[in-house]
């Protein structure tokens, strides 16, 4: 008697938990990549700057002078000023300076007044070098 209650263990495999572990490993190699991808992203630009009110003045302070011609994608090639997106980048600045009317520390109001007047001025000097499309 003792024989027939020792049962032979069956071991029952899932092949839904298989697949669901399969599935996992997939999603943190992917992950595992992205960071690895991101780490050296980071290394060849290094680390970005503090999102603050002044890095976004220079952001909008360089879109401007890219879309002037005073900064150049590629070394050698002369792209042609974009007067339309200049002064787009400027309009924001204005705007900025409009919405945060008293709000700003003396530092950020002076960076801002002195860049806006940089960019007017560098625009003015553009546009008069640009032939008319007459």
């Amino acid at each position: 008697m003792a024989e027939e209650k020792k049962e032979e263990k069956k071991i029952i495999v899932d092949e839904d938990w298989k697949q669901q572990a399969e599935k996992e490993k997939e999603v943190l190699a992917a992950k595992e990549d992205a960071e690895k991808e991101e780490a050296v992203q980071e290394k060849r630009r290094g680390p970005l700057p503090k999102g603050d009110f002044a890095g976004l003045i220079s952001m909008l302070f360089t879109q401007t002078l890219f879309s002037l011609g005073f900064i150049q994608a590629k070394e050698g090639e002369k792209r042609k000023p974009d007067l339309s997106l200049a002064k787009y980048n400027i309009d924001i600045l204005e705007m900025l300076e409009e919405k945060t009317k008293g709000n700003l520390t003396d530092e950020e109001q002076q960076a801002l007044t002195h860049t806006l007047n940089e960019l007017r001025m560098a625009y003015v000097k553009v546009a008069e070098s640009v032939p008319d499309k007459k």
